[in-house]
């Protein structure tokens, strides 16, 4: 803890300007230039207060509210900045206490680039996987309090991210169309569906120690995303994603995952501030994953919409479906969930959400669990906009 917060004033510094560090200097006015070379610092904070009927709750992602009474779920330190007109950097920081154990990971930490010719843009380093919508997005940027049942068990409590490089291609067409591939590495806690970690259980399957030996021992995805504006008070998008890499549940084994997502966002040319809007927005997953066995096969969607009825206020529900044929396994057996939430934005840089959980799980024998939270959020700092 003391060691993140010496970091934070570490970068709060280093992002000062040297005539505003010195009260007897009166420094120039920069150029634009020289703006682009100082380093956007923010620092997002998400808690929650949560009441669950059961315990254990079927909260399981890495930053869902899992507790009663005070979660901590995601402290977020971005940093990024223009390296020269060739490369831009970014990196996320993040902090998380769980029943008092503090933990600090680099979640990305990777360069962009700026200048390459043909409609082409590479990334490389750490970053989370551009699979669907959901992956991509960071928890503040969600819509509701906890990440959707069929992400967390195809890509982990914290999501699929690991060091790699990414490849994407907008075609020179009158429509948006854009290509993306990328390889990364297979391996450890942010690769649940693959490699993962030796002694971890899929399916009933104890994963094995699996080494990199081949470019076929790596994880590979391909996207495919398109918009287009029907009307002018309309704006949709559609993609399809597909991944393909190893798994440890035996010396050969490998798993196959295939997505598709569509979002549609409505509001009238009036609108104030972005408000009244009607979004609404959806995802299906599918998961082959082979053993020593029978192959598993899991699959699940979700479908949420929200209405932002008046300046500040928006409305939502989401219903979601996973199933992958064990009663028994709670990461793999029929599960029917309900969220209906309502959030408010007193600003960009804040939020308070009031969300209930109504799930259905097949391994509590039918039992409906319920679930409340109050969550908050505020930012400082520079503050980027969200990808659509």
């Amino acid at each position: 803890m003391r060691r993140f917060a010496l970091f934070v004033l570490w970068c709060l510094v280093m992002t000062t300007p040297a005539w505003a560090q010195s009260p007897s200097v009166v420094g120039p006015v920069r150029s634009v230039s020289q703006q682009g070379l100082m380093l956007d610092l923010s620092l997002d904070v998400l808690a929650a207060a949560a009441y669950f009927s059961d315990q254990p709750n079927l909260n399981f992602g890495g930053h869902d509210p899992n507790s009663r009474g005070f979660t901590l779920e995601n402290v977020e330190l971005a940093l990024g900045a223009t390296v020269d007109p060739y490369l831009r950097a970014d990196a996320n920081i993040v902090f998380t206490l769980d029943n008092g154990e503090s933990s600090v990971e680099v979640e990305e930490a990777y360069f962009t680039t700026l200048a390459l010719p043909y409609r082409l843009q590479l990334i490389g380093g750490q970053f989370v996987t551009r699979f669907g919508r959901i992956n991509p997005q960071h928890p503040h940027m969600w819509d509701f309090a906890d990440q959707p049942v069929i992400a967390n068990r195809l890509f982990g409590p914290d999501g699929l991210r690991n060091p790699g490089v990414q490849l994407s291609w907008l075609a020179p067409l009158p429509v948006y169309l854009e290509l993306i591939a990328s390889a990364q590495n297979a391996n450890g806690e942010t690769a649940a569906s693959f490699l993962y970690n030796e002694g971890e259980v899929v399916g009933g399957y104890t994963l094995i120690a699996r080494d990199v030996h081949h470019a076929s021992d790596l994880l590979y995805m391909g996207r495919i995303r398109t918009a287009a504006n029907p009307v002018d008070t309309m704006e949709m998008v559609l993609g399809g994603s597909a991944l393909f890499g190893p798994n440890a549940s035996d010396t050969d084994a490998r798993t196959e995952i295939y997505g598709a997502d569509f979002y549609a966002k409505w509001r009238p040319l009036s609108a104030e501030r972005g408000f009244p809007f009607v979004a609404f927005q959806t995802e299906g997953m599918w998961r082959h994953y082979q053993t020593p066995g029978t192959p598993l096969h899991d699959r699940g969607l979700y479908a949420q919409a929200l209405w932002g009825f008046v300046p500040r206020w928006v409305a939502g529900a989401r219903v979601e479906y996973a199933n992958g044929g064990d009663g028994t396994d709670p990461l793999r057996d029929h599960r029917l969930r309900v969220s209906p939430n309502v959030t408010f934005y007193p600003s960009e840089f804040s939020k308070w959400r009031l969300q209930y959980d109504a799930d259905l799980a097949q391994h509590m024998g039918g039992k409906t669990g319920h679930a409340v939270f109050l969550q908050v959020e505020f930012l400082i700092g520079s503050h980027g906009a969200h990808t659509f």
